[in-house]
């Protein structure tokens, strides 16, 4: 009989789509959306379908194995903990815990996985990580503003008679936003797309503003300063509820327009037309993509958009607000990852993972553990982190294929995916927390994270503290949730929304800042970003259309990946549509197949990010290792390079 399971997608999306699995004869047969979540309504993406054939290809590993010279052998489970247990007594008795690094990725974002924490606690408080290699950024520059970031419900779209996708692109990564873009439209509203790329998200929009890249800051500023100029501000938000208003104005009149329209390279019709959009047109949601995020000054960009926000009146009320994501960890008792343990313990900046670990010293790295990800291919700067990696005497791997970073393995460890698992999962893109059922029995050899630490902690003193059964970890985790009278039951049939999550958040303007008035930004510092002849483009590692991160298979790695220029940047290097071509950074170079484009920009090199290393088309062979001045992020699209024919 065909069986029909519920669950939601765990993956490192901000959707987190309500799904159906499918089943017959312990076989998932298709993952279609489930209609009844109340944000993605049924809908699925083509990288879901996509999921299912990873699940059952041919090319995942469904045993463990143990590296012998440039060989792999299969081994069993025992085998493997015994080894991963010895190894790290070993390193703990001679070196400390800190030689040992626990590096935890987003591939898999679930409850019970924030358990492996708990074991690297309980073991003695190994190195672990800080920052991000995504929205860390972002978050800290709102937290400046407004105390603590709360975006408005994705539902309260449906007050907003205008939109602003700044940075975002929806129809690649938040298809869930589409018909709220199709709805204002088909009101009579509008839409505009601010980004530096033509995204598959442009032809959906009834406008698209090209800044130059980085430089967003100053298209806000001049925004606000056109919205000022007629003084169509919300005089009174300033005047009662904000802090520092007086300093930001002092910073955006050290410009002119003329001047503000250059830096940004945005017409002075296309800052009036975002400034009447914001004004004329209210209330307009303003909806910031995780690409504002990845430059070394991404927060000051956050806050001259929130900024603006509040000069144009649509901070706290329907149908507005400044977004930009959510907190996707606020239904868990966090105190059960053990991290009270050890608060001062050693943690590596995620965006500078290699130069951490190859200049970690008292003591340096012996061991890394690995779990949902992949940082010698997605992390800045992919042969530094490799030859981290390849220093590093002893690592171990937990994936579903060997990727990158499980090629520097010595021992791998086969992991469950989401259908195999039973977990729930909250989300960065919405309020809702979607049950996690398990819709087969695990392929092969294949465990859980859960599985494998609760193996590991059995071979060690603290084994009583960590053995419970998953429900009741899960009940733990989720005693928050659960005391706000949700039972685990309603959980497992369907989504939840967290019940204290606000629709429309500062709605009575009140901000949890010391003051309760929002805070402007008084100092702002102007990247210096002088064109650099020998790399004069901007490389832009977006997010692509077909694939998630690095979520793809050995076999899916033979194609170059398509790089977008513009016609002139083509010609200027004699390079033709469809050939290969070298991108070469200062950290670096790869290659790509050129695509050329009207449609892009001619100071720009658009690569999607996620081809392994083993591609020879991969974009963190050319990304610098920087962290953002705020938020600890990843400034990936602060990497320039230049262009070459390729053979």
């Amino acid at each position: 009989m065909l069986q029909e399971v519920i669950t939601t997608c765990t993956r490192d999306c901000p959707n987190a789509c309500g799904l159906i699995a499918r089943v017959e004869k312990g076989k998932v047969l298709s993952l279609v959306g489930n209609p009844r979540h109340p944000v993605s309504r049924g809908f699925a993406c083509r990288k879901c379908a996509a999921f299912l054939k990873r699940a059952y290809s041919p090319e995942r590993i469904l045993t463990p194995l143990k590296r012998e010279g440039a060989a792999w052998r299969r081994i069993g489970w025992d085998a493997a903990l015994d080894e991963i247990a010895g190894r790290m007594t070993d390193i703990r008795d001679r070196q400390g815990p800190e030689a040992i690094l626990y590096y935890r990725g987003f591939a898999q974002r679930t409850a019970l996985k924030l358990l492996n924490d708990r074991f690297f606690n309980l073991f003695g408080g190994v190195s672990g990580t800080r920052g991000t290699l995504c929205g860390g950024t972002g978050q800290a520059g709102q937290d400046l503003d407004f105390g603590r970031r709360i975006s408005h419900d994705p539902a309260d779209l449906q007050n907003s008679r205008s939109l602003v996708m700044w940075g975002r692109n929806p129809a690649a990564t938040n298809p869930y936003l589409l018909p709220a873009m199709a709805k204002v439209r088909r009101e009579g509203g509008r839409v505009i797309l601010i980004d530096p790329v033509r995204s598959e998200t442009a032809a959906l929009c009834d406008q698209h503003i090209r800044p130059a890249p980085g430089s967003d800051a100053y298209l806000a500023m001049a925004a606000a300063k056109v919205i000022l100029s007629r003084e169509e501000e919300d005089a009174d938000f300033l005047a009662d509820q904000s802090e520092g208003f007086t300093k930001y104005r002092e910073i955006i009149e050290v410009f002119t327009l003329d001047e503000l329209a250059s830096l940004c390279d945005v017409s002075i019709a296309g800052i009036e037309s975002l400034a009447d959009l914001l004004t004329r047109q209210r209330p307009t949601a303003i909806l910031l993509g995780w690409g504002l995020h990845r430059w070394e000054y991404g927060h000051q960009t956050v806050r001259c958009i929130d900024a603006l926000g509040v000069i144009a009146g649509i901070i706290g009320i329907p149908g507005g607000g400044v977004s930009q994501g959510f907190e996707e960890y606020a239904p868990y008792d966090l105190s059960w990852t053990g991290d009270g343990l050890h608060p001062e313990r050693r943690r590596l900046l995620m965006p500078m993972i290699g130069e951490e670990i190859l200049t970690a010293r008292d003591p340096e790295i012996e061991m890394i553990f690995v779990t949902a990800g992949n940082p010698v291919c997605q992390a800045p700067n992919s042969p530094k982190v490799k030859a981290a990696f390849e220093k590093t005497p002893f690592k171990v791997v937990a994936g579903h294929f060997l990727d990158d970073t499980a090629q520097q393995a010595d021992i791998f460890l086969p992991t469950t995916t989401f259908l195999e698992e039973q977990d729930v999962v909250a989300s960065y893109g919405h309020n809702y927390v979607g049950p996690v059922n398990r819709a087969i029995e695990p392929l092969g050899e294949c465990r859980s994270d859960f599985d494998i630490f609760r193996g590991l902690a059995s071979r060690f003193p603290f084994a009583a503290e960590f053995d419970r059964p998953a429900e009741e970890w899960l009940a733990l985790l989720l005693s928050p949730l659960l005391a706000q009278e949700i039972p685990m039951e309603e959980l497992r049939q369907g989504p939840v929304r967290l019940p204290d999550a606000p629709m429309v958040p500062y709605v009575d303007r009140v901000f949890p800042t010391p003051s309760g008035r929002f805070r402007f930004i008084t100092r702002f510092e102007a990247p210096l970003r002088k064109r650099d002849e020998a790399y004069p483009y901007h490389l832009l590692s977006v997010s692509p259309s077909d694939w998630l991160c690095s979520e793809l298979t050995p076999n899916e790695q033979g194609d170059l990946t398509e790089v977008r220029i513009n016609p002139e940047v083509a010609r200027k290097h004699g390079l033709s549509d469809g050939k290969p071509a070298r991108i070469v950074s200062r950290v670096g170079s790869t290659v790509g197949q050129i695509r050329i484009s009207e449609n892009e920009r001619e100071d720009t090199v658009v690569f999607p990010r996620g081809k392994w290393l083993a591609s020879g088309s991969s974009a963190n062979m050319l990304t610098q290792d920087l962290v953002s001045k705020a938020g600890n992020g990843a400034p990936y699209y602060e990497t320039t390079v230049r262009l070459e024919p390729a053979d």
